[in-house]
């Protein structure tokens, strides 16, 4: 085969990216080695938010101030540009409108949520501080000192939004292969050859949409970040019992250092998370754990059983922002979205497809930068690791 793109990775990015250059007329592949969504984006915690990991006043202080707040605004109306997608495309995905609330586990949370939403609402956005009452009310559990309501946000089922991107994609006329392996890829004249286990691409470009699924299909990419696991349990479906627990759907995640996520879904399902592998099958660690939290946060609930748990993995980075490489001409990946990885992978996806249509790297949302090491990568990711079970075996009892 040979085509204008090639893109690596069935993800949010890689479709993403399919999708826009395909409507901009290139011929473009999708070349993905599982199944779409296998990675972090059909594993995400489906919390549809706007920004990134950082306030918005700290993208700025990092990155400089017109660039910062270039990139603070297209991601803050991140949410909205995604909702758009799944509308055009009647993508079907559980798509909730209600927003999201950061929650504050402490005094010193709620300090940093007063902070952010100061800044987010002197810019103008629907944000507001709640209150603890008011946070009881609308997450149905005291045990929160506040929250930060972002009306911007939402939440999504996450394979659902990947899949129907997939379907998107193909209907605007790119070709998406799974289970096809990339396993080297070459410079040549005026593009690249990628030698896969079912055979060669042929490319004027290539985009490495693999995030915190990278191997080692390029040097030194695998290393220039460090990968967290993200569990997530969900309980059966739970019908009224839980009539009073997230009434209006917002999904949540709080403040702690290591962080919880909560949300209910169309099936009345509580699929509740946190950082760290899901440990055990059924009647395992991750379930006894998501026990524990689940009788602290509502007591009322009595005992839930459980359907299942999976986890994924996060591509960190050590300033929590994303990156732009350029690992050689035409070959380029977006990598490190610290957690954030469904509006800022789908807007860098579609940055990546301006870009190959002609446009200029210096309208980027960030600068093209080498791949650099993260100093200390195994050790950091091995004490994550340990630091995460840790915690589950602490809070399941």
């Amino acid at each position: 085969m040979s085509v204008d793109v090639a893109i690596v990775g069935g993800g949010y990015t890689g479709l993403s990216t399919a999708l826009h250059a395909a409507e901009r007329g290139l011929d473009c592949c999708v070349l993905e080695a599982r199944q779409i969504g296998y990675g972090g984006s059909g594993r995400n915690v489906g919390l549809l938010n706007a920004g990134l990991w950082l306030p918005p006043q700290d993208v700025r202080a990092k990155l400089g101030g017109e660039r910062g707040a270039r990139l603070v605004d297209i991601l803050g109306d991140g949410p909205s540009y995604v909702m758009s997608l799944i509308e055009r495309h009647q993508i079907r995905c559980e798509l909730t409108r209600s927003g999201t609330i950061h929650a504050a586990h402490s005094e010193s949370g709620l300090a940093d949520l007063r902070r952010r939403a100061e800044e987010w609402e002197r810019l103008g956005a629907p944000v507001r501080l709640l209150s603890r009452q008011e946070t009881a009310e609308k997450i149905g559990s005291d045990a929160f000192h506040g929250g930060l309501l972002d009306a911007r946000a939402g939440t999504v089922n996450p394979m659902g939004y990947v899949r129907g991107l997939a379907r998107a994609a193909k209907a605007a006329g790119a070709r998406i292969h799974t289970g096809v392996a990339v396993t080297k890829l070459s410079k040549q004249p005026g593009g690249w050859v990628l030698e896969t286990d079912q055979g060669r691409v042929t490319a004027k470009s290539v985009i490495l949409a693999t995030n915190a699924y990278s191997d080692g299909l390029w040097p030194g990419l695998k290393q220039s970040f460090v990968p967290i696991h993200f569990f997530q349990v969900a309980t059966q479906p739970l019908g009224a019992r839980i009539a009073r627990i997230l009434p209006e759907r917002q999904g949540i995640w709080d403040t702690g250092q290591i962080m919880l996520s909560l949300r209910r879904d169309a099936a009345d399902r509580l699929i509740i998370g946190s950082m760290g592998a899901a440990i055990g099958g059924a009647k395992g660690l991750s379930e006894r754990w998501a026990a524990r939290q689940l009788r602290r946060l509502f007591p009322e609930l009595g005992p839930v059983e459980f359907e299942t748990a999976w986890h994924g993995q996060i591509a960190m980075t050590g300033d929590h922002l994303p990156r732009i490489h350029r690992l050689a001409e035409g070959l380029y990946t977006p990598i490190g979205y610290n957690g954030r990885g469904i509006a800022p992978g789908t807007v860098f996806g579609k940055a990546m497809a301006e870009l190959l249509a002609g446009g200029k790297e210096a309208d980027l949302l960030m600068p093209v930068t080498d791949v650099r090491q993260e100093s200390a990568r195994a050790l950091k990711a091995g004490f994550y690791q340990a630091a995460f079970a840790v915690n589950q075996v602490i809070k399941s009892f």
